[in-house]
């Protein structure tokens, strides 16, 4: 079995498009493709820490349960948090957290939902992908209800410690039952992009190229 800091590795050099290509081939639903980075030219690569999160109109919750504190705290260095807000346009995260965050080692956070502090985020370079960019804060809106349990974004299952790999052109979840097969599968696919731009560079068309090289 693959060591997971191996694997960790070994997504951090490929695209979310090679990666979503071994998902096709496997029919492995995997791909989310609706929430976009916050920092451009940022990649997030890790196993998920999962959180489920409810949203009310403000007044809805205390401000106790707005726990992301508790959601720092549950994750590790390297690992992506997760977030299912139900792509509701309310801030579950701003710049002090993404502070914390970078500082305690965590690799990064996607949200099903919005995000805040703009400019901060930009200075910190934490890697955030949301659907939302708001300024509307979280407190007595939001509650979170779990952590570490299975969640659902854009239909895609994510469980806790499944790979996340995310750049600027999507989202890939891979589980982590699956990760090493999907791995050496990319691996496969990156080499025959390598291979076929060389022999582009040597006379080879575009056209005879995708002939001769499927996953191009």
């Amino acid at each position: 079995m693959t060591a997971l800091p191996d694997l960790i590795a070994g997504f951090r050099d490929i695209a979310t498009p090679t990666i979503a290509n071994a998902l096709d081939d496997l029919d492995i639903t995997g791909v989310i493709t609706g929430l976009r980075p916050v920092v451009p030219g940022t990649k997030a690569v890790g196993p998920a820490v999962t959180v489920r999160e409810r949203t009310g109109a403000k007044g809805s919750f205390p401000v106790a349960d707005f726990k992301v504190g508790h959601m720092i705290e549950a994750a590790g260095a390297g690992d992506v948090i997760v977030v299912d807000n139900g792509g509701h346009p309310v801030s579950t995260w701003g710049g002090m957290a993404s502070y914390a965050a970078r500082n305690q080692g965590i690799e990064g956070l996607l949200v099903e939902g919005g995000v805040r502090d703009w400019e901060e985020q930009q200075e910190f370079r934490f890697p955030i992908f949301a659907r939302h960019m708001v300024p509307t804060p979280g407190k007595t809106r939001i509650r979170v209800e779990a952590i570490g349990e299975p969640i659902t974004i854009e239909g895609v299952l994510i469980r806790p410690g499944d790979m996340i790999v995310a750049d600027g052109s999507g989202i890939c979840v891979i589980p982590i039952d699956r990760a090493a097969e999907i791995l050496e599968m990319t691996r496969r696919y990156a080499a025959d992009d390598a291979q076929a731009m060389r022999e582009m560079d040597a006379g080879l068309t575009f056209r005879e190229a995708l002939a001769k090289f499927a996953k191009i």
